[in-house]
């Protein structure tokens, strides 16, 4: 099984998992310290009709199944967990013709939906969270968590591909990742720009164990309860990397202010 599946089981073994709209779209609801809450997640799919995506990627599938399951959650006041383990989008062209950039945005968009509308969004890193599959599921959340290994990677593409359209080595591109944060894979450096919320630490990354889980809950709690009531991810840009991004904003307020 995948990182992903491991951590769903483990954390939904006291919840009701239900039949997701596609096999490879899995829901469970249950509670998160006393808190209605459903935890959904991307797995992968041998069998799945599109064999761009049958190794856990977000294709077209996916993407109107995660906004189906997200906004089906909306009615009650409850918390969305997306658990993150996804190598990528589904690239093929059957995916772009057919339009694989709507499928994912409605499934960023329901996720951002059911933030604005004040339901606590959590992310859970456990593995991958790779390109538009990981803005697609988990980056609209209130607070993204990841466990502390080095099997977790965030990035906007797999190392593979960017060394192929940057005509680099794989090697060249880690030589630049030392000096320039947004180009690196590992967790320091995506939490230097503002975008984590917190790193656990586990004995087992790959399978859970009791302690594990406990700790992991704790820190669900912790950020379920730090998120309600507010819907701005305006934190995001308080990382000690984001200085650009912060004077980029203020020098276009300062002029669109002279301007009116």
């Amino acid at each position: 099984m995948s990182r992903g599946q491991h951590w769903f089981d483990a954390l939904t073994q006291n919840m009701q998992q239900k039949p997701g709209p596609v096999p490879s779209v899995c829901v469970a609801d249950g509670e998160l310290a006393g808190r209605p809450c459903r935890v959904i997640l991307v797995r992968p799919d041998a069998a799945n009709p599109f064999p761009r995506a049958r190794s856990g990627e977000v294709g077209l599938l996916e993407g109107w199944a995660l906004a189906k399951v997200v906004q089906e959650a909306t009615g009650d006041q409850r918390t969305l967990l997306a658990i993150v383990d996804v190598p990528s989008q589904a690239y093929g062209r059957r995916e772009e013709a057919l339009g694989i950039h709507q499928a994912l945005a409605a499934a960023a968009g329901a996720y951002a939906k059911a933030r604005q509308a004040g339901h606590p969004v959590l992310a859970l890193l456990v593995g991958k969270a790779m390109s538009g599959a990981f803005l697609a599921h988990g980056y609209q959340a209130n607070a993204i968590l990841a466990l502390d290994d080095a099997g977790v990677m965030v990035h906007a593409m797999g190392k593979a591909a960017a060394a192929r359209v940057t005509q680099r080595s794989e090697e060249d591109l880690d030589r630049l990742a030392a000096s320039i944060p947004p180009m690196a894979y590992d967790l320091k450096n995506y939490a230097s720009l503002g975008l984590l919320s917190g790193r656990i630490a586990v004995s087992s990354a790959e399978a859970p164990t009791g302690s594990d889980i406990e700790k992991v809950n704790a820190a669900l709690a912790a950020a379920q309860q730090q998120a309600l009531g507010s819907t701005s991810l305006a934190h995001r840009l308080d990382g000690e990397n984001r200085r650009a991004s912060k004077k980029v904003r203020q020098l276009l307020r300062q002029q669109w202010a002279l301007e009116s």
